[in-house]
């Protein structure tokens, strides 16, 4: 799906610039979640926002890259990319101009995105009625009944697979592609789409796993915005009757952990890139919060972390370094990931090794505890400062079933995390014997 960038007409333009002072009460009102069952099945989270006139609406589904079919390693990519390349509109079928015409007379964007565990499309209108009717109907369409035309997805099979093979030149998108592979082996979250996969894909493939995997039983709807509860539990309901009868996700196989291991890429850059990592967290596990809190101190905290001061600052190795989390249905990466000379490439390893091994034998200081958590904490307002924000973090809580109190009680969770419990939550988390290493452009 291509992203519709369209000039906002005057009053949009006018309530976006008054957002900026608005922010600081968005900000002390806190994020007040309301949750119900539509009666197609999908789950739907509601906050009312009601400071610009303005409606955010993403529908989600349990059809990401993981559940790609065997050999056809893109079809869930593109078939949400194509859902805007054409759809039965009432009596008529729209094609992908005509759709984007549409949205661009009432200033609106509809937008995809595809991840391992998520396929879904976002919407952005403004909420007048006039304007939210038409721009639901259009995403309605899109959603429920798209025409895949054979000349888009043949273009986008071109653009795809053109993508590949230049991302395959690049060290930075090689040692991505061979990191995932290696901490998922044999796993779906490790198959990545290569250029014969996306060539291998069929209209049909597409069709079926629309129909397979964009359901109202795998679907949650996402939706702030200056509408009350009544309109948007109309919205819900109408925006998911007539989605495919899908039958609810099916689960993932089980992660299993790598052995140690360090795999060498031979390139020809002068700088080598290396990522350092291993699966490790769901999302809603217990120990969230203090790996949230130590990665920080570790190498999420930018020029003030522990990697940064060690690979950076001491020695000169590399201009960054960094770590993190990514929590997924299962198991997510735990990554830290850094560039630097090929003939230092070694040395930076075991500075971050050394640096890795002290942090999980002593965890962080009184001092880096504290600091951590005040930034954290501090930096929150800044992740809720505009509805779109808001519509981000709604979907993941609605997707993964998080507490619908998670944003509210996000400072009190950081606040009360002690040394003592991220030293045991990264014990459970980032094993050595399973961290894995792959270096691009090693001598």
């Amino acid at each position: 799906m291509h992203t519709s960038i369209t000039p906002m007409n005057r009053i949009f333009a006018r309530v976006l610039l008054g957002l900026v002072t608005l922010l600081p009460l968005l900000a002390q009102a806190g994020v007040n979640i309301e949750h119900w069952t539509a009666p197609s099945g999908a789950r739907v989270y509601f906050v009312a926002s009601h400071a610009l006139p303005i409606l955010d609406v993403r529908v989600d589904f349990s059809a990401g890259t993981a559940y790609d079919p065997a050999g056809k390693s893109g079809v869930a990519s593109l078939t949400n990319s194509l859902l805007d390349s054409g759809a039965k509109f009432g009596d008529a079928e729209l094609n992908e101009e005509q759709i984007a015409e549409k949205l661009a007379d009432i200033a609106a964007n509809l937008s995809a995105s595809t991840d391992a565990d998520r396929a879904g499309i976002s919407l952005r209108t403004l909420s007048a009625q006039k304007e939210r009717a038409a721009a639901l109907a259009l995403m309605r369409a899109v959603l429920s009944a798209p025409t895949f035309p054979p000349d888009a997805l043949a273009r986008e099979k071109v653009r795809a697979a053109a993508a590949i093979q230049e991302a395959d030149t690049r060290p930075d998108a090689i040692v991505g592609k061979r990191f995932q592979q290696a901490i998922y082996p044999g796993h779906p979250y490790g198959v990545v789409p290569t250029v014969a996969s996306v060539g291998a894909i069929t209209r049909d493939d597409v069709t079926t796993y629309w129909r397979s995997h964009f359901g109202a039983r795998r679907a949650v709807v996402s939706i702030i915005g200056d509408i009350t509860r009544a309109e948007a539990e109309a919205i819900a309901a109408r925006l998911t009757e007539a989605l495919p009868d899908a039958p609810g996700a099916a689960a993932l196989p089980a992660v299993t952990q790598p052995g140690r291991a360090e795999i060498k890429v031979a390139h020809p850059a002068m700088q080598s890139h290396i990522h350092i990592g291993l699966p490790a967290i769901k999302r809603g596990d217990a120990d969230f919060f203090p790996l949230l809190v130590g990665n920080y101190v570790l190498g999420g905290g930018g020029f003030v972390s522990r990697l940064m001061k060690e690979v950076r600052e001491k020695r000169g190795y590399a201009y960054s370094v960094y770590s993190y989390f990514d929590p997924h249905k299962l198991e997510g990466p735990f990554e830290i990931g850094l560039q630097t000379k090929r003939a230092q490439a070694g040395d930076a390893i075991k500075v971050v090794d050394t640096t890795l091994g002290a942090f999980l034998k002593d965890g962080p200081t009184p001092q880096e505890l504290k600091a951590a958590k005040q930034n954290l904490v501090d930096g929150l307002a800044l992740k809720l400062d505009s509805n779109a924000k808001i519509l981000g973090y709604l979907s993941v809580i609605g997707f993964y079933g998080l507490p619908l109190n998670y944003l509210d009680d996000y400072p009190q969770k950081v606040e009360a995390v002690t040394a003592q419990q991220v030293r045991e939550a990264f014990a459970r988390h980032v094993k050595p014997e399973h961290l894995v290493t792959v270096v691009v452009a090693a001598d």
